[in-house]
């Protein structure tokens, strides 16, 4: 997704994290939603619930699927697994840029043929901050480490990247400009954060020049779904449009 023609859909630019035990559950919050949502996110627990059988269940409604596995092993296991999941029909698929360039390239490759998903490399998950990141023997910010990842998962081939709404600006500046920045930590304001440590409104991270916004528990956990889906989507809507309008 070219940051300079992206989709003006605000649809496109929402991903609902599924984070749900099973698929009667994540079908049952689908029905809720109502087509407010074009994209879903399945991530390891659902998955490892439903398998891939959901993932073609939502694909035959209709449905983007983004799967969130976070595949971080040897380059040729994962390169195996970016295989397996091509053949479910997911439309994006995360894996870890601290396995190193050697995992990603071996990745790309394997996501080269038709048909296979857009990888995203996972740079610092938004729930460490620089104490959880001091914790596991690394001594930069989280932001120094975020660029760190990006820089080093774009030449070992993969043009998306997962980071937190406070680095997104930084790697919009850097990266090249199709690349794909997807933002977790979006909460609406005066939410409740939960265990996210680096967060923000999904106007903030979209006027950061985020591409695409994952929300899971301000829309799966509201009383009404579909409306709380909607008002982020609204907000998306004005943000590209204040954008717009300083361009």
């Amino acid at each position: 997704m070219d940051h300079s023609t992206e989709s003006t859909d605000p649809k496109d630019r929402l991903a609902v994290a599924l984070d749900l035990p099973d698929t009667h559950h994540a079908l049952a919050l689908v029905d809720r939603l109502q087509d407010s949502c074009r994209w879903f996110k399945v991530g390891m627990e659902l998955y490892y619930a439903s398998g891939n059988s959901l993932v073609e269940t939502l694909r035959n409604r209709g449905f983007q699927v983004f799967l969130d596995l976070k595949l971080h092993d040897i380059p040729n296991t994962v390169a195996g697994a970016v295989r397996s999941v091509t053949k479910a029909g997911a439309s994006l698929l995360t894996i870890h840029a601290g396995g190193g360039p050697a995992m990603m390239a071996a990745a790309a490759e394997a996501a080269s043929v038709p048909g296979a998903p857009r990888l995203l490399a996972v740079t610092v998950l938004t729930s460490m901050d620089a104490a959880e990141l001091t914790a596991v023997g690394v001594a930069a910010s989280p932001a120094e480490q975020v660029l760190r990842l990006a820089r080093l998962a774009q030449s070992a081939g993969i043009d998306g990247m997962v980071c937190s709404p406070e680095e997104v600006g930084a790697l919009r500046a850097e990266l090249a400009p199709e690349t794909m920045l997807v933002i977790p930590g979006i909460r609406p304001a005066g939410s409740d954060a939960g265990d996210q440590r680096r967060i923000a409104t999904a106007a903030e991270a979209i006027t950061r020049g985020a591409s695409m916004l994952v929300v899971g528990r301000p829309i799966t956990r509201a009383a009404d779904p579909a409306a709380a889906a909607r008002a982020i989507l609204q907000e998306i809507a004005a943000a590209d449009s204040q954008s717009a309008l300083k361009k």
